[in-house]
């Protein structure tokens, strides 16, 4: 059972080395990078190339580890017994089974994503230890014991917004996404937009990586930016020449720059550096 990317996804050597080293540890793989680097798709991709269900538990600031053991609805099993419901007799009608029952109590191997683990508070990594080391759990409603009947494979993703405990990252494999070279985003360009004009790929990729080098950027543009850039400029019918700058001195706004840029202040700085330059002219 080994991972060699997919023709849906552009993964690197190294990465798929992260991938195949978590499945043969059995080690969750903890994957981080920036916003827009394919982190969260990696587990779908991972899923569809070796044939596994994909169970997704996307994380919130409100979000327990428990949520994702099981949660018991004491208030619909109160609201039957009101109205004389036969279901209240048995407390198992009423426990919501969370992601990792699901996957632990599975036929098949499964892929589970814990994905934007750093948006919980920071005692949720810790919660799930036990059950991530021994894949199993007690539910105490039902005095039951769930064990996994295979281990699932974890990939868990964070965008480094907190610090996660030593104790978790232990127990975890660890692998960074860089952001891609010039190559590989023409690569990943041509999975997402096969037969896309080239030379409007070549200047928009020249544009992209132009405005990711500025100084001073709150955000950069991310890959999933570039994609929705580059389909509305093909979408506009946009020649590529309009993109061409003098060795990085560009005098004019990119076209449609609000699918690159995010907030006000880096398209204002943007605008004054186009400002300067137009005035050096």
């Amino acid at each position: 059972m080994r991972f060699e990317g997919s023709k849906n996804y552009v993964a690197t050597a190294d990465l798929q080395l992260a991938v195949n080293a978590a499945i043969t540890l059995q080690r969750p793989l903890l994957i981080k990078g920036e916003p827009g680097t394919g982190k969260t798709m990696l587990a779908e991709e991972v899923a569809a190339a070796l044939g596994m269900p994909l169970l997704q538990w996307h994380i919130k600031s409100t979000t327990k580890a428990q949520h994702g053991l099981y949660e018991y609805d004491a208030v619909s099993r109160l609201r039957d017994s009101q109205l004389g419901d036969e279901r209240v007799a048995n407390i198992a009608n009423y426990i919501l089974k969370g992601v990792l029952w699901q996957a632990f109590e599975s036929d098949t191997p499964a892929v589970v994503l814990i994905d934007e683990i750093d948006k919980a508070d920071i005692e949720f990594p810790n919660d799930l230890l036990r059950e991530l080391d021994r894949m199993e759990f007690f539910c105490y409603e039902t005095r039951e014991l769930v064990r996994a009947k295979h281990r699932p494979i974890i990939i868990i993703t964070s965008n480094n917004e907190k610090e996660l405990p030593d104790a978790f990252l232990r127990r975890c494999f660890f692998h960074y996404i860089a952001f891609p070279d010039k190559e590989t985003m023409s690569q990943i360009v041509d999975v997402h937009f096969p037969g896309l004009r080239e030379e409007l790929v070549r200047e928009a990729l020249e544009v992209f990586f132009e405005l990711r080098q500025l100084n001073g950027l709150k955000k950069k543009p991310s890959t999933s930016e570039l994609l929705d850039w580059l389909k509305l400029l093909d979408a506009e019918g946009i020649a590529p020449e309009i993109l061409v700058s003098d060795k990085g001195k560009r005098r004019e706004m990119p076209p449609m720059s609000g699918a690159l840029m995010k907030n006000e202040q880096d398209m204002g700085m943007l605008q004054r550096i186009v400002s300067v330059n137009r005035s050096r002219a």
